[in-house]
């Protein structure tokens, strides 16, 4: 049975993701549109499809499947990233949309993100709608509602559009643009061979900003790699800043949806730093006030900025899902998590790489200073802040629930001499430590894993933390 996880389904191509388990979702998702539209005009869909292999065969058998339902579907003219989709979910004032992309998966994956009419993911309630309707088809042993493309067309329930250029409107109300002009920086974009390719050249294709695009042609196969913004896939982004002495280099992942950069030294500024720079930008800059979110695996040094601003910090568990509620029931000036997903107020509440990408220019040109220094003037006023994450492969499986309890019952009373001051079970096992120093570990729900975050104020403690935490997942099943 096909199942939603946090952000849609993921499987890997020609095995489970085929042709036949896309259009019985594309039913599904036809079936719940149509009960949940209260409209007198037929229920909309916008429908967007990544660089993967076939991702714009599946985008186009899913319009199929909506319009042999009376769905209008709302097909791209060629690959988008998500955001760009779901911004036009929004704009359009349509009943829902969907993303063919697995994000930053490796190239065997593919997938399907549902979105609500609000731009964002669609809930766990809304997903298990679609589910509801997938049993129900099944015990039914009924298939999909199929039509001809062309005839679809030409009864207008396929409408090929352009996503691009509404989308790029609304982020120049939220980017100061001329600020970023004047600075004149030298940029490298990296779309990782995915649909973020394009964007920022577009975007600053009128400002006095040279900007020199890598990784920007369609390949399914992304050159080997998993089109993931993080430094181990950024050696080709890092040559190239130094081979044109860029500013800066921005990479997003396969969807556009997650960020990383490279500064004019080569040194990989993460999530976390990015996500921190632009909210104490928006505070101290801008004047802007609002609360902040915050997964559990995220810097502390947003605790940090917050306090001294005096804003209150929700924290999350892992997922740009949760975030997203908090966005749209409190007045959230800033969201975000360690994997690169982060949004601001005022856009639709989804992570945005792109938008991220542009803010952290606007910073660069606010600061007038290269990007090494300003990281380090953050660190100075927030931090030290050193972080780390790996997985760690247990001898045997240990459901989540249990290991969660196990680890909480074995938390030490201090780690290498500093008090463990709090222990929380949000989302895995949460160790606060008395000097601001923190360690997760995080249970996987399907197979022998353990992830293990730690930040730190050394990269030494941050090191010790890191393998106390490998040590105590182990030692609790032994």
């Amino acid at each position: 049975m096909i199942r939603f996880g946090t952000d849609g389904w993921r499987a890997v191509i020609a095995d489970t993701f085929t042709f036949d388990n896309l259009r019985l979702i594309a039913q599904a998702v036809a079936e719940s549109v149509k009960k949940q539209h209260t409209g007198k005009d037929r229920p909309q869909v916008v429908i967007g499809y990544d660089t993967r292999f076939l991702s714009d065969r599946f985008a186009t058998e899913a319009a199929r499947v909506l319009a042999g339902n009376g769905v209008v579907a709302w097909l791209t003219r060629t690959d988008a990233p998500t955001p760009v989709i779901s911004y036009n979910v929004k704009d359009k004032q349509a009943d829902a949309g969907i993303v063919i992309t697995a994000s930053h998966n490796p190239p065997r994956y593919n997938g399907f993100k549902l979105k609500a009419a609000y731009g964002g993911s669609a809930t766990a309630e809304q997903c298990a709608l679609v589910e509801k309707e997938l049993e129900l088809m099944e015990r039914e042993a009924r298939g999909p509602n199929l039509m001809d493309f062309q005839q679809a067309v030409d009864l207008d329930l396929i409408r090929r559009f352009d996503p691009s250029w509404t989308y790029y409107q609304h982020l120049g109300s939220l980017v100061n643009l001329d600020l970023i002009t004047q600075s004149e920086l030298n940029i490298v974009a990296d779309a990782m061979w995915g649909a973020g390719r394009g964007a920022f050249a577009a975007l600053l294709s009128r400002s006095r900003c040279q900007v020199t695009e890598i990784r920007n042609v369609l390949n399914p196969g992304f050159g080997g790699i998993h089109p993931e913004p993080i430094a181990r896939y950024l050696n080709e982004l890092v040559a190239c800043v130094q081979r044109t002495q860029a500013d800066v280099g921005l990479a997003t992942d396969g969807d556009a949806d997650r960020i990383g950069a490279v500064d004019a030294q080569g040194n990989f500024i993460d999530p976390h730093h990015i996500f921190s720079l632009v909210l104490r930008h928006l505070i101290e800059t801008r004047q802007q006030r609002g609360e902040v979110v915050k997964t559990v695996s995220t810097t502390f040094m947003i605790d940090n900025i917050a306090h001294k601003y005096d804003l209150k910090v929700h924290e999350t568990p892992v997922g740009f899902n949760y975030i997203a509620d908090l966005m749209m029931h409190n007045d959230i000036l800033m969201g975000g998590e360690e994997s690169g997903g982060i949004g601001i107020r005022g856009h639709i509440p989804e992570g945005d790489g792109i938008l991220m990408g542009l803010l952290l220019l606007e910073v660069m040109a606010d600061k007038q200073a290269p990007l090494h220094e300003i990281v380090a003037d953050l660190q100075a006023n927030f931090g030290p802040a050193y972080y780390d994450r790996i997985d760690e492969r247990l001898a045997y499986p240990v459901p989540k629930k249990q290991m969660v309890k196990l680890l909480a019952d074995a938390a030490p009373a201090q780690i290498h001499g500093e008090s463990i001051v709090r222990v929380d079970t949000l989302d895995g096992v949460k160790y606060y430590l008395a000097d601001n120093s923190w360690l997760l570990i995080r249970p996987s729900g399907t197979e022998p894993v353990l992830r293990i975050y730690a930040e730190a104020r050394t990269p030494e403690f941050r090191d010790a933390l890191m393998k106390t935490g490998a040590e105590l997942g182990n030692k609790v099943i032994s």
